[in-house]
């Protein structure tokens, strides 16, 4: 509740951190927040283009045109607004050394940052996803609302996972040269591009350990097949997103005195 309060106080800068982030991002720039829908948009385009015929035949029951590129987008945007939280927060701590060292506020606010940033991100990309869903008359109606807590697990692990990395990055800089790779190998062992049924059995049991699988495919089970998802899948990343989360800000307690020092 502290770090509530905390967080609750620092409001105005925290906003003001975000405004001017996502100006800085766009500075120069003739298309601004345009490239926040091109850059997967143009994932989406390539992997639709490349697998769409061999995965159209691989989604058992549905059988609208739209159904391969609304599970590429159901899947890449949600990985999107993951990778995007723990790729932040990874070095967050790193990237905003001048402002620690010049100025006295609550190191937690830069996390906080990281989030609404991506939120935001995640906001435009998928508002404009829920238009298209709209327009074609595949929007899945109730179930839509499921995906509110499925996404507040997804953020609480990659929170929880992102504030444990980028306090260990500052301390041992080769974790985030490693993560980075992990990440990208990571994407590749979810299904995201691929259905999970299209896989042997032995391989299926495999992915059972990765938590993303359970987020992804819950997403996927939403806006794809209109259904609601199987919440028991959610439970390894809200498990794992809870102790990250408390495992991170341990760490962060006792280390960010020490945190300045080290950058």
């Amino acid at each position: 509740m502290n770090i509530l309060r905390v967080l609750f106080n620092y409001r105005g800068f925290i906003l003001g951190n975000v405004k001017r982030e996502f100006q800085i991002k766009y500075q120069n720039s003739l298309l601004g927040a345009a490239w926040n829908v091109i850059n997967p948009l143009a994932m989406i385009i390539v992997y639709t283009v490349i697998f769409s015929q061999i995965m159209r035949a691989k989604l058992p029951g549905v059988d609208n045109s739209f159904a391969y590129s609304i599970y590429l987008c159901s899947g890449i945007l949600t990985w999107g607004l993951f990778s995007e939280i723990v790729g932040r927060a990874q070095n967050v701590f790193l990237e905003n050394a001048n402002l620690l060292k010049k100025i006295n506020f609550p190191r937690i606010c830069l996390p906080a940052t990281v989030l609404c940033n991506a939120l935001l991100n995640f906001s435009i990309i998928f508002g404009l996803f829920l238009l298209f869903l709209i327009v074609t008359g595949l929007f899945p109606g109730l179930k839509f609302f499921a995906l509110i807590p499925v996404l507040f697990v997804l953020v609480l692990f990659a929170l929880g996972l992102g504030i444990t990395v980028g306090i260990l990055n500052v301390f041992f800089r080769d974790i985030g040269q490693l993560f980075g790779i992990i990440l990208q190998f990571w994407f590749w062992f979810t299904p995201i591009v691929y259905p999970l049924d299209i896989l042997p059995p032995q391989i299926q049991t495999l992915l059972a350990i990765n938590p993303m699988v359970g987020v992804i495919h819950a997403c996927q089970t939403i806006l794809v097949y209109s259904q609601w998802p199987d919440w028991s899948s959610l439970l390894p990343a809200l498990v794992l997103g809870v102790l990250l989360v408390m495992f991170g800000m341990r760490l962060f307690r006792n280390h960010a005195g020490e945190i300045v020092d080290e950058i």
